[in-house]
């Protein structure tokens, strides 16, 4: 075996081991708001506020995930640029401009069915590039990372568009983020009609991302299911 190869091979797994410790880390941040869901639960006995007891994690976490969007388009996270682009960017606008800023919104039980569905899927995610990475994937990781998003992506879209409808009424009373006319600059911003065509982005948005997971699923799962129906 030749110098060269040898210093390709420890190059090679130098680099492999770097990507499993950023996906695990990702991995363990959803695993700390998970955690800290059920804590709270426990502790309060009831599920109304649990968002208060993961706030700082979650914002802390969420915002980080920007990177994320520059590790797809550099191949350390394998998936789709323009798909994972969209959806950290919309939970970052949700985290910040509209339940950060909108605390009335806070203890809304919508809150936790997207933080929920966000946790839940994560941890599935990472698993996954995890298992896939050591090369050891397990078929209920590899099932449930295929099969969850049936009920997780409905779920958290209805939470977070159930979050920016509670939000709009606090928005109309305060006018925030707004600027009305006149001003030097002579532009006008109406962030309570933003709010309103960004829900309505999602009805051609969603369904795209729905059905690119169903082809997915159909592409990892699809022989396995035939081969149970014929057996």
């Amino acid at each position: 075996v030749s110098a060269s190869s040898t210093s390709s091979s420890k190059t090679g797994s130098r680099a492999k081991l770097n990507i499993y410790c950023k996906i695990d880390r990702k991995c363990a941040r959803w695993l700390v708001i998970a955690v800290g869901l059920v804590r709270a639960y426990i502790a309060r006995g009831s599920y109304h506020g649990l968002y208060y007891s993961i706030e700082k994690p979650l914002k802390f976490f969420q915002t980080g995930a920007l990177l994320e969007i520059l590790h797809c388009a550099v191949g350390i996270v394998p998936s789709s640029v323009v798909l994972t682009g969209f959806q950290v960017m919309s939970r970052v606008f949700l985290t910040w401009a509209v339940t950060h800023s909108v605390r009335e919104v806070q203890s809304e039980d919508s809150v936790l069915l997207f933080v929920t569905a966000w946790t839940v899927t994560e941890i599935i995610r990472y698993s996954f590039y995890t298992f896939s990475l050591l090369n050891h994937l397990p078929f209920l990781i590899k099932w449930a990372r295929y099969t969850f998003f049936f009920v997780l992506y409905p779920m958290g879209v209805t939470g977070e568009l159930l979050t920016i409808y509670a939000s709009l009424p606090f928005i109309q009373k305060t006018g925030l983020y707004s600027v009305t006319l006149p001003n030097k600059y002579n532009f006008s911003f109406d962030y309570y009609t933003f709010l309103i065509l960004v829900m309505l982005s999602y009805i051609p948005i969603f369904p795209q991302l729905y059905f690119h997971m169903i082809r997915q699923r159909k592409k990892v799962l699809g022989h396995i299911e035939d081969y149970s129906k014929v057996e």
